[in-house]
């Protein structure tokens, strides 16, 4: 019969990792016997004071050990709000997402749909934008529409809600944003000679977004594209009514660029 044999290294390092389990396994836990009241009180106070992702902690243990209640219910919509604070902008979505599905009829629902849409309007708001100072309207429009059909369901379903004139305000705001971003992405076109494909960005913004301070750039962008194009007629009735609708723009004298306010400004 063959005897191995196990290295004293070995027996040392196993011991280790089985004194470390034990450790663990009998390591208290503070919030053991914390009423409801108490875990909800203490979440609150780490919320308020930054600490995020300990308040999540303490939102998630009051759920899980009172599942049955109106905490629970708050800890959930406040789970949603501190990711959202955090800027972990997934676990936001997801946790307003969950609280939507299981409280289809809560009296604070509204909220909800509302701070889906926050959650998608700042994601264009990262951190390095303020440093590039670039502008919004030349990103990719995915979150403004995602924040935009939020908003708008918001206001569809709760016309009422505490929430919704706000919601209307940045409705406007992404509307423009939106069609701007049309606009930067039919300059692009523009300036690489795809004068077609920089027209059906141009007749997008006239059709889909009308009334729009965007539909101004679109025609003086539709009346440099026919002009490149050699179509004079087309030039020409897009110039007069752009020259009719515009008769004091700047467009003319700078090229085409005009920028777009932040939202705070924008309505102001």
């Amino acid at each position: 019969m063959q005897i191995k044999y196990v290295s004293n290294t070995a027996v040392l390092t196993l011991a280790l990792l089985l004194s470390a389990c034990g450790s663990l396994s009998t390591e208290k836990d503070e919030t053991k016997n914390w009423s409801a009241e108490k875990l909800y009180s203490e979440a609150m106070d780490e919320l308020n004071n930054g600490g995020f992702e300990k308040s999540v902690t303490l939102f998630e243990k009051l759920e899980s050990r009172y599942p049955f209640g109106v905490y629970a219910q708050q800890a959930q919509m406040e789970i949603a709000y501190a990711h959202y604070r955090a800027d972990e902008q997934p676990e936001a979505i997801a946790a307003v997402e969950r609280f939507i599905k299981l409280h289809p009829n809560h009296p604070q629902v509204d909220y909800m749909y509302y701070l889906r849409g926050l959650i998608n309007f700042n994601d264009k708001l990262g951190p390095l934008d303020w440093i590039s100072n670039q502008d919004q309207t030349e990103r990719d429009p995915k979150a403004a529409r995602e924040a935009f059909d939020s908003f708008k369901l918001l206001v569809d379903r709760y016309p009422d809600s505490k929430y919704a004139p706000d919601a209307i305000i940045r409705m406007k705001y992404l509307v423009n944003t939106m069609a701007k971003y049309e606009v930067h992405v039919g300059n692009y076109y523009y300036r690489r000679g795809a004068y077609v494909a920089a027209i059906n960005r141009a007749q997008t913004v006239i059709k889909q977004f009308t009334g729009t301070p965007a539909t101004e750039d679109a025609l003086y962008l539709m009346m440099r594209c026919y002009d490149r194009l050699g179509q004079t007629d087309l030039r020409d009735d897009t110039e007069r009514v752009f020259k009719a609708n515009y008769p004091d723009s700047t467009l003319p004298a700078t090229g085409g660029r005009v920028r777009v306010k932040p939202w705070w400004q924008f309505w102001g």
